[in-house]
């Protein structure tokens, strides 16, 4: 088990950074047919793997201007961000308080899953100001894949961060406070999944096209 050797404390400058990695004009706040928003991302929504979750999430931003797959992928990942992080700082609480029981075995898990899930509000933070980096062109050229390519690594790093704390707590006789730990794992790898789709469709058209201008 691998052990934290500094306090269990979330440092201003880690909030600071990952914070403002999320915009907060991400939703455009421009006049909008809040039913033709809301349409659109539960039509977005249906091909992910958690469709209902997926419409839960966004349709706060169903009162401003979604502006494409882009803009609805980012909004995603931002979702995905704020969860990782409140769930990361639940999760310092808890081992906090187990600090005096340094050899059980709940307490060395919780470790193991502030880990994880640090490196997975270090993935989505990286994976956001890469996708900012994307500039809508006509020109699809190595840089603008290995944007791209770049985002989905980290957004598929990030889920598989997220999912090893959930495999952490099998079986179903769990306390309390372990079923919560495990049920907020559980939700950062699922909005992380969607979020995962959600980019996947959006990249998937420059693949494509991509894959095109490479024939003979």
């Amino acid at each position: 088990m691998a052990h934290l050797n500094q306090p269990f404390t979330v440092t201003f400058l880690s909030i600071l950074l990952c914070l403002a990695a999320v915009d907060p004009s991400l939703a455009l706040h421009k006049p909008s047919n809040q039913n033709q928003t809301m349409t659109y991302i539960e039509s977005s929504c249906q091909g992910t793997r958690f469709p209902n979750l997926c419409i839960r999430c966004l349709a706060r931003f169903s009162n401003s201007t979604i502006d494409g797959p882009q803009h609805l992928a980012h909004l995603a990942l931002s979702v995905s961000l704020l969860r990782a992080l409140k769930t990361r700082a639940y999760l310092l609480k808890v081992a906090k308080e187990l600090e005096e029981f340094k050899n059980d075995r709940v307490y060395l898990t919780v470790q193991d899953c502030v880990i994880q899930l640090n490196d997975s509000v270090d993935q989505l933070c990286q994976a956001i100001k890469e996708l900012r980096r994307i500039k809508k062109s006509t020109i699809i050229d190595d840089n603008f894949l290995w944007h791209i390519s770049n985002v989905e690594t980290w957004v598929s790093t990030a889920l598989t961060d997220a999912s090893y704390c959930v495999q952490s707590f099998p079986g179903t006789n769990m306390s309390k406070r372990t079923a919560t730990i495990k049920f907020k794992a559980q939700n950062v790898a699922e909005v992380t999944s969607n979020a995962l789709n959600l980019f996947h469709r959006y990249a998937s058209s420059y693949h494509v096209a991509a894959r095109a201008t490479m024939k003979p």
